[in-house]
Formats: structure tokens, sequence, C-alpha cells
């Protein structure tokens, strides 16, 4: 099971016994199809959930938390921290799509109980259940890194979102995405129902959300382009410190959502755009029926711009450059 997880998991195998003791001495549990505990030897010094396939053709992140279990099982990967690895949804995995009912990342915070029909809701439930178990009563730091890859390229390869909570920015996650070689960092100021802010709200969980990269399917990555997070993952749950935090990083803020009202919406951006794609004040990006989406500062750029979601989801996010204000703000 360790030495391929994602290949035991796929196969739908559940393991002979729920716990034991890896090769390098760290102690494993089976807490769930595609959930595994994974503790030091020693007293951990902290703990961190990796997840990823929230998105189930978002391939590369899964590949490298596979590789990743294998090494901490034979002791190629040092481990301090306790870490739970969540691959989100299976079921869409197995068939190489995104979802089957419904966004497995906009079901969490309780939003799956709107939706019991969704084949996603119950494994919306399970997930929040296992990260509010393995974080209940810890001290020390807590973390979150969930990795995903884009539908589209992106003017900024390899960004992250952190997600609203009121909290201050912590330099120390700040630190951690530049050690990551991440290019940008993009801020929400709404509360959502991702995974991300699901473990930050509710866990105080130092949480981030990657987008890695573009969407292939399994075989077809080229894992050396996730070099670097990958490495800041390792030396995260190693408990060593950042290697690369002075790295520049841009910083957006989101100051407008374009929304998908009826299937009558029509977005006025093209399927080849990149994420992070400059429009000028006044440019009109979206319509359906009255409703109009039209850029009101001197310059936003679009992300995740999608037509194709559902009537009453979001449809892109519109944000302005932060870099400088909020750099100065980190605690």
């Amino acid at each position: 099971m360790l030495a391929d997880f994602l290949t035991f998991v796929l196969d739908g195998r559940r393991p002979a016994l729920s716990e034991g003791v890896a090769p390098s001495g760290v102690r494993w549990t089976w807490l769930g199809e595609g959930i595994l505990c994974l503790e030091p030897q020693h007293d951990a010094t902290h703990s961190v959930i990796a997840s990823a396939g929230v998105h189930g053709d978002e391939t590369a992140p899964i590949e490298i938390l596979s590789t990743l279990v294998a090494d901490i099982a034979s002791g190629a990967a040092k481990l301090t921290a306790r870490v739970l690895v969540i691959l989100g949804n299976i079921a869409a995995m197995r068939i190489a799509d995104r979802y089957l009912d419904d966004d497995l990342n906009r079901l969490f915070n309780g939003r799956h109980l709107a939706l019991p029909s969704s084949r996603e809701a119950p494994r919306a439930a399970e997930l929040e259940a296992a990260s509010l178990a393995f974080f209940t009563d810890v001290t020390h730091p807590k973390w979150h890194i969930d990795m995903h890859t884009a539908i589209r390229a992106s003017v900024f390869e390899q960004f992250a979102l952190l997600p609203h909570t009121g909290a201050p920015l912590a330099r120390a996650m700040f630190d951690w995405l530049r050690d990551a070689h991440l290019e940008a960092v993009l801020l929400h100021r709404e509360k959502s129902n991702t995974f991300t802010h699901f473990t930050a709200e509710r866990a105080g969980a130092l949480s981030c959300t990657l987008e890695l990269g573009k969407v292939r399917p399994f075989g077809q990555n080229d894992l050396a382009r996730f070099a670097a997070s990958d490495r800041a993952l390792r030396r995260l749950i190693a408990g060593e410190g950042t290697a690369d935090a002075e790295r520049p990083i841009r910083v957006f803020t989101v100051v407008g959502q374009i929304d998908k009202q009826s299937d009558q919406f029509v977005l006025d951006v093209a399927s080849d755009v990149p994420n992070f794609t400059p429009f000028a004040r006044g440019t009109e990006l979206a319509r359906d029926g009255d409703y109009r989406y039209r850029v009101t500062h001197d310059e936003e750029r679009i992300v995740f711009p999608n037509p194709k979601v559902k009537p009453g989801l979001r449809a892109g996010l519109l944000v302005v450059d932060t870099t400088a204000d909020t750099l100065a703000s980190l605690a």
C-alpha cells in the first residue's frame, strides 16, 4: 500500500490492518479510502494536511503525494510532523473527470447538507470529519496544503489562493509560498466553501490552495515542473526552514466576481485567455439578461473564467495588484 498509494486507492483496495509501522519507523493509520495518517517515531512538532485530487482530473499533485508517501515509508523523506494525506474525489479520479455531480471544492463548511443527492456530498462530510479529528486538541502549528492544477494556462503558471477568515495574514505562509517558488498569491475577501477555507476557519490552520500548472491525464505530467513545491512540502513535514523565503512574489486581491445566473449567460472572454489576463476600466466581461459585469478599476485581471459552471455558481474572479500593501502588513 505505502509503496504505491495511488494505485492501491484507485483499485479500491483496503489494507488488511488499519494501522502499522513502515520500514522507516513511521506509524501509519488508514482512516478511510484515500485518507492516511503518518506519524513520526518521536513527538511531532507540527501537523500538516497534504491533500490533492479534490478535483479528480488534476493528476500531477496526486502523483506527487503518492510518491511522498512511498518516500516517507522508506525513510527517503524525513518526518517530524504528523501528516494527514488525503486523495479527495477518488470516484472522479477513476473516470478522469473533475467531479461526478458537483464540484467537491464548493461543498465544505456544511454546504454538502444542501445537496443530499449529490455523489460528492458524503465525501465532503467525510473529509470535514477527518480534518477536524486530525486537528483536535493540537496545540502546535497546524498547516493545510491543498494542491490543484488549473483548467487553463496562466500568466503566473504556479500561484496560490489564501482563504479569508478575518485573521491576520501570516508571514510564515508567505515564506513557505516563496520557498515553493509560487509566483503569485490571490487573496479572497469573502468566506467560501472550499476545503482550505474550512480548515482555516474551523481548525485555525495555515491553509492554502496551490495551482501548479495545467490539467493532464495520469502518466502525462512532467513532475520536474513541480519540483520546487514538492521540495517545499518535504521541508515543511521535515521541520526544516524555508530555503528561498526572499524570492519575489506578486499579491492580488479579489475585487469582483462574475456569477452565472442562467443558461443565457455569456462570458466575453476567449476560451484560451490565460488566468491573470488584464482588462482595462469599462471592459464588459459578462452578461446574463439584465446582468452585466464591467471592469471598474483601472486594471482588473481575470482568474478562473469558466462559462460552463452550473447556474448559481461563480464563473470568474477579478483581482487587482496589492503586493506592496499586503507584504507590508504581514504579521
